[in-house]
């Protein structure tokens, strides 16, 4: 029998207000062992290896990193290098790193690390020579992490130093240090993009955005060799914690927006849609304007954007048509504007989008809606929306859409769900469901993993999908190895029909063991739920293990708070269950050779 990881996903994340964007940094150091007495106790958290490799002190990182992970449903567990042996314990194999088996590394260094700076009036040749061995001994590590553990990196650039000897000259001169940092940054990103399983943790913007006087201030390197005050730890770790989260497929898809003083001043019932403040002509109205456009690059990058608004909804199109919206209508998903409670029309809509709650961010000047859409859909995110000039950091910082991989469907994400709505309107004028299926006209490319497409399936193994028997999660480079391993047997499956492409929507790996094979994973997007793209992935299944002369597949159900929908799954695909326990942990078995059936009778293969 195989060996299985058992991954289950936290209902929803309930998130502490005191860990949410705007928090009081202070108030997490002081209370610390409070919080995490309280986030100890949720059922149901994702447990992650994480080895911190640190060039200074780094134990209040780790301390403050754990709480934010496990706010959002991850339970670290940590390897923490002795002080400044960051670079040691990799080159030489310390043994306790070695056997820790980390499935994440994140690298603490700052800029107490550069071994050495130009020194003053040297040639840029020389200044270039000593770059380069800087990076070079970075860039050995990161080589041999890459080939030893095969698991992602998340290393720090640097900050600019807390003085310049030649005031703003040094960012020009070849022996200043402020060129220098930012050279060897340019080095650090260079080869981030060209390694998927590389990231930076942007302390350089960090630093300038906390206050580089305060968060450099010498005094606690003196006294205890920490690279950044204790009071801006809180701000690196919720960044850290925000970049884990993306990895683990747990940030934000959506955001459900309000329109009276969200997206323009005033209110359009009453002042009107031409008296709507918007536009470059007032201070307020350009707060406004650079919001939309803002939200306009998110929907680009592939967030799905939503009005969720208490207004008839003739008004709210009005406002919507007016000359200086950057928003058009065809921006949004979907468009709720009624006088039902927001916090219902939220799970609605989520409903209508087969999205789960946690996938959105509410967004909504009205402190009031704000509140009860906290307690009556406590799986949502609600932004703290202040002041409109304050709405894009209220946004941007708080790290809702963190991003470690942006595909191209991911920048289609937005028509893809708009296309998802016409195909509701079209099952309202059939006349059954097969029809309705047929008149689709799908078409479906079900193909062993190609290189194309690695990292697309990488990512959606990390998604919090509702059909996930198993919810096993890959990284990307666990993705290469398994697709160019003769052990296991893989498919992906896209999904085309006369609205367009749905993209790669389902996938399987199996694990052959002799005449066995083993389905570890096997997901499907909750976009295409029911359009029976599963029965195309069995029937290609089945076809290819009787290609193969495997005689026997075995699938497995483990539950979770979220994939209840499918633990008869396996039942519907002609499976027998041979073997269950008190968990609901279920296996199933299926003989291809004793006459498998084909099930899809909808879908064309490609």
């Amino acid at each position: 029998m195989m060996d299985v990881f058992i991954h289950i996903i936290v209902q929803g994340e309930k998130a502490m207000r005191e860990l949410e964007y705007p928090f009081d940094g202070k108030m997490i150091l002081r209370k610390r062992k409070a919080i995490r007495k309280k986030l100890s106790g949720q059922p149901g958290l994702t447990e992650k290896r994480i080895a911190i490799l640190g060039g200074s002190t780094t134990h209040d990182v780790r301390e403050i990193l754990e709480l934010f992970l496990m706010n959002y449903g991850i339970r670290p567990v940590f390897y923490e290098s002795e002080y400044a042996q960051y670079w040691q314990d990799v080159m030489f194999d310390q043994e306790a790193f070695v056997s820790f088996k980390p499935q994440l590394v994140y690298i603490h260094t700052s800029c107490r690390n550069i071994m050495a700076f130009p020194d003053f009036a040297c040639t840029k040749q020389e200044a270039d020579q000593l770059l380069d061995r800087q990076y070079q001994h970075f860039e050995v590590m990161w080589e041999k992490l890459e080939k030893q553990y095969h698991c992602p990196v998340i290393q720090n650039n640097f900050e600019y130093p807390f003085f310049r000897l030649c005031g703003n000259q040094d960012a020009v001169r070849p022996d200043g240090r402020v060129r220098f940092v930012a050279e060897l940054n340019r080095k650090f990103s260079a080869y981030a993009e060209n390694h998927s399983q590389f990231f930076i943790n942007d302390i350089n913007y960090q630093s300038a955005d906390y206050g580089l006087r305060e968060w450099s201030d010498p005094y606690y390197w003196y006294m205890y060799k920490y690279a950044l005050c204790p009071e801006a730890v809180p701000a690196l770790a919720f960044q850290l914690a925000n970049m884990i989260r993306s990895l683990s497929g747990k940030n934000k898809k959506a955001l459900a927006l309000d329109l009276d003083n969200t997206l323009w001043g005033g209110i359009v019932g009453d002042d009107g849609a031409d008296n709507l403040e918007l536009g470059r002509e007032t201070p307020r109205g350009e707060a406004y304007t650079e919001f939309q456009q803002y939200l306009k690059e998110l929907k680009n990058r592939g967030v799905l954007l939503n009005v969720l608004s208490k207004n008839d909804r003739e008004n709210a199109l009005a406002g919507m048509e007016h000359p200086q919206m950057i928003l058009k209508p065809d921006d949004f998903v979907e468009i709720r504007a009624d006088w039902e409670p927001k916090s219902q029309n939220l799970l609605r809509m989520a409903e209508d989008l087969s999205l789960l709650a946690e996938s959105f961010v509410f967004v909504d000047d009205n402190p009031a809606e704000r509140t009860l859409v906290r307690q009556q859909a406590p799986d949502a995110a609600v932004a703290e929306m202040i002041r409109p000039e304050h709405y894009i950091c209220a946004i941007d910082r708080a790290g809702y859409f963190e991003t470690t991989y942006v595909s191209t469907e991911d920048t289609k994400r937005t028509d893809m769900y708009r296309d998802n709505r016409k195909r509701a309107t079209m099952r309202q004028s059939c006349a059954s469901y097969e029809e309705y299926l047929l008149s689709l006209q799908m078409r479906a490319h079900i193909k062993p993993f190609e290189p194309v497409y690695l990292a697309r399936i990488a990512q959606l193994t990390n998604k919090s999908n509702q059909f996930n028997l198993t919810t096993r999660r890959y990284t990307l480079d666990e993705i290469t190895q398994t697709a160019s391993s003769d052990r296991y047997l893989t498919l992906y499956g896209r999904l085309e029909d006369c609205f367009g492409d749905n993209g790669i929507v389902s996938v399987i790996i199996g694990e052959k063991n002799g005449g066995t094979l083993d389905i570890i994973l096997w997901l499907m997007s909750c976009r295409v739920l029911k359009r029976d793209m599963e029965y195309a992935m069995m029937d290609t299944l089945a076809r290819q293990c009787e290609e193969s002369g495997i005689r026997r597949i075995c699938g497995y159900y483990y539950p979770t708070a979220k994939n209840g929908m499918v633990k008869e799954f396996y039942k519907t695909m002609g499976f027998e269950k041979i073997s269950g326990d008190d968990k609901g942990n279920t296996v199933w078995e299926l003989v291809p050779g004793r006459g498998y059936t084909p099930k899809n009778r909808v879908i064309r293969m490609m």
